[in-house]
């Protein structure tokens, strides 16, 4: 019989022994002792996690405790009731949610293809000695106060887009109805609508869609890069084959957090439109609001019936960006970074 330690005998896995075969081919799990600094480090990211979770739970908790009496008083009509009369009991978010909505969905539009176009630039086109003071650049935008954008929104971009509204209205307008302003062509009624408004707020989210897209961008494998050269590729045709199909997933990420500050936006909104409680329609006419906006505005003058439907509102809002959030990691996940060149 042939010894274990006999150096003719048949290496493990080899035919006629019992371990081989399909089940029994498989490469051997290598482990290691963990340390205790190991131990530690693990404890304290599983607590920094797990805090996230709680944290949200108990905003969740709050808003549900102080909106419960007025969602009482009013019922499922909160949600469709357009008037906010809330010594009459008849109060609701039909009007703003859609409005704030709106702003988001402008701010997006115009941010989005400004975003991506900067990154890409950033990360492939700019010289290298430029590109560090861009970045530099972004970051720094994407810190400005946002009371300091409401300002300059209100005082500088405001009394300028008036003529580019106008134009928009009396050449499109008939074309495209929500672009037709129905209160007269004078210089108020296009002021302080939801159009400017989501003209400001895009500008304060294209930092933030700008940096995670360069930095999703910078992260393409180099060697597919250089694959993609190698096949007769230009530098455009390089980005549109490699890099952004590998940064989808981080642009979608991305995106998704911009429509987050876009909907949550507060101050800056607050400060460029003139609220109002009737669903908008026509985006170029005087008059707007959110639900973000409403709260800021309301929230000193409030009874506590009042404030109860304020911290409803919020509860709402609240909701919105976690599905959005959850809609969003479904999105990624399926879509992740690198999917596409993996192939």
């Amino acid at each position: 019989m042939t010894s274990a330690a006999d150096p003719a005998a048949p290496y493990a896995g080899a035919p006629g022994r019992p371990d081989h075969g399909p089940d029994r081919d498989v490469p051997r799990a290598i482990t290691s002792p963990a340390t205790p600094g190991d131990r530690v480090f693990r404890g304290v990211l599983r607590i920094a996690g797990l805090s996230v979770f709680a944290i949200m739970g108990l905003i969740a908790f709050f808003l549900i405790l102080r909106g419960t009496d007025a969602l009482r008083a009013v019922g499922w009509s909160f949600l469709t009731e357009q008037r906010w009369q809330t010594a009459a009991h008849n109060f609701g978010i039909a009007a703003v949610l859609p409005n704030g909505l709106l702003i988001a969905v402008i701010a997006l539009v115009i941010a989005v293809p400004v975003a991506l176009f900067t990154a890409i630039f950033i990360s492939e086109y700019a010289p290298v000695r430029l590109r560090a003071a861009l970045i530099s650049l972004v970051d720094l935008m994407a810190a400005i106060p946002s009371i300091i954008y409401g300002l300059w929104g209100m005082l500088f971009l405001q009394p300028r887009m008036v003529g580019f509204s106008r134009w928009l209205s009396n050449h499109l307008g008939d074309a495209i109805p929500f672009l037709k302003v129905r209160t007269g062509d004078i210089g108020t009624s296009y002021t302080s609508s939801t159009f400017i408004a989501g003209v400001v707020v895009s500008l304060m989210i294209i930092p933030i869609v700008t940096s995670l897209s360069r930095e999703v961008f910078s992260q393409a494998p180099q060697g597919e890069r250089e694959g993609a050269y190698a096949l007769g590729s230009t530098r455009w045709g390089m980005v549109r084959t490699v890099v952004l199909p590998f940064g989808k997933g981080g642009v979608i990420g991305a995106i998704m957090l911009g429509f987050g500050r876009a909907m949550g936006e507060t101050i800056a909104v607050a400060l460029i439109i003139s609220p109002n409680f009737k669903a908008i329609s026509h985006i170029l006419e005087n008059g707007a609001n959110s639900i973000s906006a409403l709260i800021a505005l309301r929230f000193g003058e409030s009874d506590s019936l009042s404030l109860s439907a304020l911290m409803a509102a919020g509860l709402v809002l609240f909701a919105l960006t976690l599905l959005v959030n959850v809609a969003a990691g479904f999105v990624i996940n399926r879509s992740r970074s690198g999917a596409s060149t993996a192939d």
